[in-house]
């Protein structure tokens, strides 16, 4: 059985797996380097390369060129194009390009992950033309599939069922799995938006991807749950208490504030209060992204005042109930609420978090109460932040205990204007890879050689658009001096 706690073991990496408590880690690995202390690529061969981009390939080697750490470089080697090598399948379906994404060790595509994936290569697609196509693939792949079920978060490549479909949902044969996350609806959004400001193409919002925005706005509306608890309920027959639904499937009880309910979080595992924060930050970036597309290129300016009524709601009640004042840090913001004055101080590793939100765009980094909530994430007082031999970050339930999430880490360098916290994130993330050469899912705080997922591809093109980022900004200094 596959689940995003378990991972394919095939890729040709030589990796062993052991378990460790109710985890699945990956231990040992074969030696990445040869005589001469010479890295050897990790990449699929050219003929076994999903998807083949010149500037991708032009960008690598003027990257690795200029980064003096050998093992940095061939990191960046192996996980910037890992998206494209490996789990990209794209094709031009009725005239219009369609590309299906893998998570990676997971043959279903997720719409939160898709989207991260290919989110790094937007900078370059003005360059190529085919790596614009893809692009504009991956998001009319995204409107089918939220048109087919705006509560699902994974889908299929057709009708084939899968492992979930004994869920207590509305679960049909095209769905991977149907868990209500809120940032699900949200990256496509992201992707959309950011995609039409760089490259001024307008073929991907057609009538369709309108209603899919309709379905969005209907979504988000059902789910703040003012007249009866919506049409969504979910429960697995499963030993794992985070994989099910409480209270006949419609989770924990929530007072009707105008926030929305997120059944899930990011990392695919039940809220305890209902209402995530930085999914409900996200969904007010998302909601005013919708209305400005809305506005300046479907010309519906009706639909987008509802889109910004609704994000004004979201905001306002995000500040009457979500920011309030810790023993330690002064006033922060919650990681969940549920409206009846119950809230959560705990920050998770996925992306959305708190931690995050500048990198979404959701909240300026230098804000004061992000910078208290920042402070508050990353301290022993979250009790998720784990340190040990190998570093410190965030890591969250769904792996559990000692176990930190590169994530955490290129989201802490993403959101920093701090040279000194930079340069110890790269220094980790280069240090924690576990020979391997790529990003993990999580690593053990003492023994970085206990990861899990050993294909993880948002992770990879992530810590990737990281190096580039810093490259591009002048700060080539900081990867070359850790």
């Amino acid at each position: 059985m596959i689940t995003r706690r378990n991972f394919l073991r095939k890729g040709g990496l030589g990796l062993a797996a052991m378990a460790l408590g109710n985890k699945e880690i990956i231990t040992g690995g074969e030696n990445i380097i040869s005589q001469g202390n010479q890295f050897i690529s990790k990449r699929p061969e050219l003929s076994k390369r999903n998807f083949t981009s010149k500037i991708v390939e032009e960008t690598i080697i003027r990257v690795t060129a200029q980064i003096k750490d050998p093992k940095l470089a061939w990191m960046f080697e192996n996980c910037f194009p890992n998206t494209l090598d490996t789990t990209v399948h794209f094709k031009i379906q009725d005239n219009r390009p369609d590309t299906f994404v893998y998570t990676g060790d997971i043959h279903a595509m997720w719409l939160r992950d898709s989207a991260a994936q290919v989110w790094p290569y937007l900078s370059l697609m003005q360059k190529d033309e085919q790596l614009q196509q893809l692009i504009a693939g991956v998001i009319n792949r995204q409107t089918q599939c939220i048109l087919l079920d705006p509560y699902a978060n994974a889908f299929n490549d057709g009708a084939v069922g899968g492992e979930w479909m004994s869920d207590l949902t509305n679960m049909r044969p095209e769905l991977h799995e149907r868990k209500w996350e809120i940032d699900s609806l949200c990256y496509p959004v992201r992707l959309a938006y950011h995609y039409w400001k760089l490259s001024g193409d307008i073929s991907v919002f057609t009538s369709e991807w309108e209603k899919a925005m309709e379905l969005i706005l209907k979504t988000f509306k059902e789910q703040q749950r003012k007249e009866d608890l919506g049409p969504y309920k979910f429960q697995r027959k499963t030993t794992r208490q985070l994989d099910t639904l409480s209270n006949d499937g419609y989770g924990a009880p929530v007072r009707a504030v105008g926030l929305i309910v997120s059944s899930f979080r990011p990392s695919d595992d039940a809220t305890t209060f209902n209402f995530l924060i930085p999914s409900n930050l996200f969904a007010v970036t998302s909601l005013k992204q919708i209305a400005e597309i809305l506005t300046k290129v479907r010309k519906n300016n009706v639909f987008a005042s509802q889109c910004i009524a609704l994000a004004n709601e979201v905001e306002t009640a995000v500040n009457s109930y979500a920011v309030t004042n810790h023993l330690n840090y002064g006033k922060i913001y919650a990681y969940e609420v549920d409206g009846f004055g119950n809230r959560l101080f705990i920050d998770d590793a996925n992306v959305p978090s708190l931690l995050a939100l500048p990198y979404l765009g959701c909240i300026d980094k230098n804000n004061a109460v992000y910078q208290n909530t920042r402070n508050f994430v990353w301290s022993h007082d979250n009790p998720y932040f784990f340190k040990g031999k190998a570093g410190e970050g965030i890591g969250g339930p769904h792996v559990g205990y000692d176990m930190i999430w590169p994530m955490s880490l290129i989201m802490k360098a993403m959101t920093s204007d701090n040279d000194t916290e930079i340069k110890y994130c790269i220094k980790t993330l280069r240090d924690t890879d576990g020979d391997t050469g790529f990003m993990h899912e999580s690593f053990d705080k003492n023994d970085p050689k206990k990861f899990t997922r050993s294909w993880f591809a948002w992770t990879n093109t992530l810590f990737g658009e990281l190096v580039l980022k810093l490259i591009n900004e002048g700060k080539i200094n900081l990867l070359n001096n850790i």
